[in-house]
């Protein structure tokens, strides 16, 4: 498997662990790091991995369903660092009430050892 692959495929991953509300999947996706990051649609930037998966687990319990579509515009690798640059398209239920979304979001991943781990997550909400 190419890098190009093996970070596509922890791109999937995230977005799989995402859609089924998988806080142990997300753990595994995501580096642990102190300078990681999070920042969903609209909101501020969350460091280190222990206020990252708080903000999932907040996300995970307060959704009743999720339904995500990825379109990937580009994958770039340059040695231990890699980008993904998605359109994601987002239909949840949250308290009985459906909603959409479409967000562009900027995923970099760093390779530890032989895995690529997820870094760096920018998500920026797209205009109708």
């Amino acid at each position: 498997m190419t890098d190009i692959q093996a970070v596509q495929t922890t791109n999937e991953s995230f977005y799989r662990a995402f859609e089924k509300k998988n806080l142990e999947a997300m753990e595994t996706v995501w580096s642990h790091g102190v300078g990681t990051l999070c920042i969903h649609p609209g909101r501020s930037a969350l460091k280190g991995w222990p206020d990252i998966r708080d903000s999932w687990q907040q996300i995970f319990a307060n959704t009743q369903y999720l339904e995500i579509d990825v379109d990937i515009v580009s994958t770039e690798v340059q040695g231990a660092i890699a980008y993904i640059v998605v359109v994601e398209k987002v239909m949840q239920v949250l308290r009985g009430r459906r909603f959409e979304a479409r967000s562009m979001a900027t995923n970099i991943f760093e390779k530890m050892g032989d895995r690529w781990y997820l870094t760096h997550h920018h998500g920026s909400p797209i205009g109708s």
